[in-house]
């Protein structure tokens, strides 16, 4: 077994039991990518098992803190099935849910997500990527009858050192399927979808939204960013009476007209933009437009901590303009999902567009992502999804 040995003094954050350690606190050793190695203070002392990688910032994440663990083919196997067994003890419905949250549940850089009889691994880290066959037959096991999907495409692997992977693992045919959320059906493509085929960390904020819209009964809904619909449906089942939905993506928002039709809801109650966001909020702000209720639900606009400054201005920027169009009374569902920006930092950006706009708004409830994406005590950095929820005075 190779041996890692730290820095003096860089031992602190795994005895707080934070599972990564980076390149400059590693004194001597190395190994292959992905490798199990032992993690050692500077005084010789065990301090972890974790897995190797040579291209990355992040040069360990740990596996175990336990000295008389094997991390082997049964370790991933009882990880996964732990983290199923946490999901269905809260009484999730495991066909549309994220099974496995990373280094939340013991994993680092594993993405377990499923859609219907679709299982979707997304492999993150150099330590998954060297055990993707061990999980991959796991998870068939855990979870018989149901086909593996990879996508492991996003921009992290390259941080990686790994190229991006994608198509079936175990089992083949249709990426298309059918999920239920919230009493609606919704369609997700898992070959081309964003992030593993859909934002299901968006389940629970989509049925506050709904309650939102039904109790206040508001009538004309704007969702931006709405991708393939979900805030749209949310705000329709609500009881709407107009809803529109701008998206940069054409083959989005017509998977979200289809969503309309699928659910049964009047075509005649929505609108789809296809445009940039930013253009349309100006051109509405312009014209006048006002909402009783909008959504700002962006993609990542941070990748990395570097980023956070242009991100900052851009969160703001969108808010600002929302807020123009919202009335007294107007409410203001707002999200940011970029690691790199705290929840301490969102809501000082968006008092600042507050401000800017003129505005003064509460803050009536704060959201995260659901209950199968669950968070660390030892690692905060797995909060990356923010929300929230304002009513404009």
């Amino acid at each position: 077994m190779k041996v890692i040995r730290l820095h003096p003094g860089k031992d602190r954050s795994l005895l707080r039991r934070h599972p990564w350690v980076f390149a400059s606190s590693i004194a001597k050793g190395g190994a292959d990518s992905g490798e199990t190695v032992r993690v050692e203070s500077a005084d010789g002392q065990f301090l972890a098992w974790a897995a190797f990688s040579p291209a990355s910032q992040i040069r360990l994440r740990v596996w175990s803190f336990e000295q008389t663990e094997r991390i082997d083919a049964a370790f991933f196997a009882a990880r996964l099935r732990v983290a199923l067994e946490r999901r269905r003890a809260l009484g999730l419905d495991l066909t549309a849910c994220r099974l496995v949250h990373g280094e939340s549940d013991g994993l680092p850089g594993c993405i377990v997500d499923r859609y219907a009889d679709i299982v979707v691994l997304q492999a993150g880290s150099a330590g998954i990527e060297r055990w993707k066959a061990v999980i991959a037959d796991a998870l068939q096991d855990l979870l018989p009858g149901t086909r593996l999907y990879e996508r492991s495409d996003a921009a992290l692997r390259e941080r990686e050192g790994l190229p991006a992977a994608t198509g079936w693992l175990r089992g083949g045919g249709d990426t298309l399927v059918e999920i239920a959320e919230n009493g609606l059906r919704l369609q997700v493509d898992v070959a081309t979808g964003h992030k593993t085929g859909f934002y299901l960390d968006q389940r629970d904020a989509r049925a506050r939204f709904a309650d939102l819209v039904r109790t206040q009964r508001l009538q004309r809904v704007l969702n931006c960013f709405s991708y393939t619909g979900g805030f749209s449906l949310a705000a329709l089942a609500g009881g709407a009476e107009q809803v529109t939905s701008i998206d940069s993506s054409a083959p989005a928002l017509a998977l979200a007209a289809q969503h309309v039709a699928r659910n049964g809801f009047d075509a005649a109650r929505t609108t789809f933009v296809d445009a940039d966001v930013n253009a349309t909020l100006r051109r509405l702000r312009d014209t006048g437009a006002q909402f009783d209720a909008i959504v700002l639900d962006p993609p990542k606009f941070a990748a990395t901590p570097q980023q956070v400054e242009r991100a900052a201005r851009a969160y703001k920027d969108i808010n600002r303009l929302a807020l123009h169009l919202l009335p007294p009374g107007g409410w203001l569902f707002t999200f940011s999902c970029s690691g790199g920006v705290s929840a301490e930092l969102f809501q000082k950006i968006v008092a600042g567009a507050a401000l800017d706009a003129g505005a003064d708004a509460q803050i009536v409830a704060r959201t995260g992502a659901g209950l199968d994406h669950p968070l660390s005590l030892h690692f905060p950095e797995g909060e990356y999804l923010k929300g929230l929820l304002l009513r404009r005075s």
